[in-house]
């Protein structure tokens, strides 16, 4: 990767949906040259998609609570498959420490994660902080190129 490659994954993290023009005129390409660049950085897996990020308050979503669950290794392969069907959830991690999974999800009310929690109970014992702010919002690294 070099810093043109570096450039566009930034400038594309920043808006995805940018014109190739305007990222050409940014890197100091042409339109074609740098479609062909982003479509080598997807081919490399290095790109893997492309987001719209939503305002989930504005959809009714107005709990956003983190769930730690202690969960054995022999239930993985039924965990696995139940955590992904799970449409609230926007995030699911193994961790180290007491808890091996950390699962971020997004309810319109407590009484609906409160079911969702009663029903990830089966897997293990839990414990729940719900969200009051995000004063960091998610957000991306920042690329540099390679020496």
């Amino acid at each position: 990767m070099d810093k043109i490659d570096a450039m566009l994954i930034t400038l594309l993290q920043e808006n995805a949906r940018a014109p190739l023009k305007l990222l050409a005129s940014k890197v100091f390409l042409s339109a074609p040259a740098v479609s062909s660049r982003i479509d080598k950085l997807e081919k490399q897996g290095i790109i893997l998609g492309y987001n719209t990020v939503i305002d989930r308050q504005k959809l009714g979503y107005h709990i956003t609570a983190f769930i730690n669950l202690e969960l054995s290794a022999d239930q993985k392969s039924e965990f696995y498959p139940f955590i992904n069907s799970c449409p609230n959830v926007l995030e699911c991690n193994c961790i180290t420490g007491v808890y091996s999974m950390l699962i971020k999800v997004a309810f319109p009310s407590t009484q609906e994660l409160d079911t969702f929690i009663g029903k990830i109970q089966r897997f293990g014992n839990t414990s729940t902080q719900i969200v009051f702010s995000t004063p960091v919002p998610h957000r991306e690294i920042i690329v540099e190129p390679n020496s």
